[in-house]
Order: C-alpha cells, then structure tokens, then sequence
C-alpha cells in the first residue's frame, strides 16, 4: 500500500483528529495490558472477547469525548462507559480519559452538562403526542433503543441527534479501517 495515500493527517482542532489521538492512546493501553496479562494466560476466547470489549469501549468513548458533550447522545455513551467502570472497578477508581487527562471518579463532566445552554425551545415539533402514539410511535421507540440517551428524547431531538450519530459512527468506520490499513501496511 501507498504510505502517501495513507496518511492519517488531520486538523489538530477536527473531530477526526481528537478521535484518531484519543484512540490510538487508548489502544497502546489495552496493548501495555495485553502484554502484562499475556505472561499469566494464554489467548483464550474469554480473553480475546475481554480485549474486543475494551477496544470497543475505547472507540466508544473516543468517539464521544471527540464530539464533546454537546450532544446528548455523547453524554448518554459516557456516562454508560463510566457506569460500567464502576461496576468493573468498584466506586473509588480512577478513570483515564482517551484525551489523556486523568479524572478520579465523578468527574467535572457534570458540572460541564449542568453549565451547557440547551436551545431545544427553538424546535419545530408542535404536535409531539400524535407523533408519538400514532404509526410513527413503535419505529421511535425503536429508534430510541438505538441511539444512546434516546430514552428522554422528543421526536425532533432524537432525529436531529440520531442524524448527528449515524454521522459519527460513519465517520469513526472509516477513520478505523484507515488506522487498520496504515497499521498493516
């Protein structure tokens, strides 16, 4: 493969840049892990699904901590990795940030949420109970469990938050097939 055609230069203030930086860091992690677990077992399927597991929760939370915390759905996706972390780590942990920074448990990401200025008076949804108990109800519902922190959300927030999530999901698809590519070239 072509190095040039590879390369995975951004914007230092893009989102693919945050997500590629936040990732790839939280990649040399689960790495350093692997090596020190290795010694102790061998690569059983228990253990490679643990490590699937990680690298899908380090993609997860750099995809999110990349958009920041202005959209709900990135909220939601944080706060389920942070909740999981303390079921796997018991309540005093420290949880490390794909940016890096180091966060001892409930972390200033609430007061962050609380400060955030919501502009969801402005929609356009008049008639929100008849979109929701008509024959747009069940696929809404349906929509709801896909997208995180969908659960709360009206019908014009959760289109407007599912678009911006298909977006990024999109986008981190192709930003990790071009690390895989870059990575075995």
């Amino acid at each position: 493969m072509n190095p040039q055609r590879l390369s995975l230069s951004f914007s230092s203030t893009s989102y693919k840049y945050r997500f590629v930086q936040g990732f790839i860091r939280a990649l040399k992690r689960i790495n350093r892990q692997k090596l020190a677990t290795s010694l102790l077992s061998r690569s059983s399927p228990t253990e490679i699904y643990k490590r699937y597991l990680k690298v899908k929760s380090a993609a997860d939370a750099s995809m999110a901590s990349a958009v920041g915390l202005r959209r709900a759905w990135s909220r939601a996706l944080l706060q389920r990795i942070r909740d999981q972390e303390r079921i796997n780590f018991g309540n005093k942990y420290y949880k490390y940030c794909p940016a890096g920074t180091r966060i001892r448990g409930k972390s200033t990401t609430f007061t962050m949420i609380r400060n955030i200025k919501r502009s969801s008076d402005d929609r356009n949804c008049k008639d929100q109970e008849s979109i929701n108990n008509g024959a747009l109800g069940w696929k809404a519902n349906e929509l709801r469990k896909l997208v995180p922190g969908g659960e709360a959300m009206d019908m014009c927030n959760l289109l407007d938050e599912t678009a911006h999530y298909i977006k990024c999901l999109a986008t981190q698809v192709k930003l990790m097939k071009r690390i895989a590519d870059f990575a075995s070239a």
